[in-house]
């Protein structure tokens, strides 16, 4: 807001441009999400949380953790987890370093789901966004959302998540 408390109006390429960008923001996660279920029974939310907890060490995070780092509540990603769980894909146990807390691990065959998962969301995310690019657009595109991420993720929770 400008210092008088009125809003300093977008102009018309600062509009049109929001506008592109939150088609974008709006259109591309139905895309991802209706490939996923089709393929793999998942949600683009599931394979978040499968292929975050397929890059920890030993495959396993904290449940706080993995909810900061896919930005989800506790509640949320409890639910989300108790369905993973009823399908083998994770295992929920208490830590061995805080008995109160508790961290889940991708089963085998959980990371055979990723595995079989990730080639056909690599294909959609690549039909999508990545092959209508030049290489300089996506240099512009990486830049872009480093410098907007500077302000909606300064702790870099959701660092290389997608």
């Amino acid at each position: 807001m400008a210092a008088s408390g009125s809003p300093t109006w977008l102009d018309g390429g600062e509009a049109t441009a929001w506008r592109r960008f939150i088609a974008v923001v709006e259109l591309l996660p139905g895309i991802l999400d209706a490939q996923l279920r089709r393929d793999a029974g998942l949600t683009h939310f599931d394979y978040i949380v499968l292929t975050t907890l397929s890059e920890a060490t030993d495959h396993t995070l904290r449940m706080s953790r993995l909810a900061r780092e896919t930005n989800a509540t506790l509640p949320r990603l409890s639910h989300v987890a108790s369905r993973l769980e009823k399908r083998g894909l994770v295992e929920r146990v208490a830590s061995d370093d805080d008995r109160r807390a508790t961290d889940i691990t991708l089963t085998e065959t959980g990371w055979a789901k990723v595995v079989a998962t990730a080639p056909g969301h690599v294909d959609t995310v690549r039909a999508n966004v990545i092959d209508l690019l030049d290489p300089e657009d996506i240099a512009d595109l990486d830049r872009l959302m480093a410098k907007i991420l500077v302000r909606l993720d300064p702790d870099h929770r959701m660092a290389g998540r997608g």
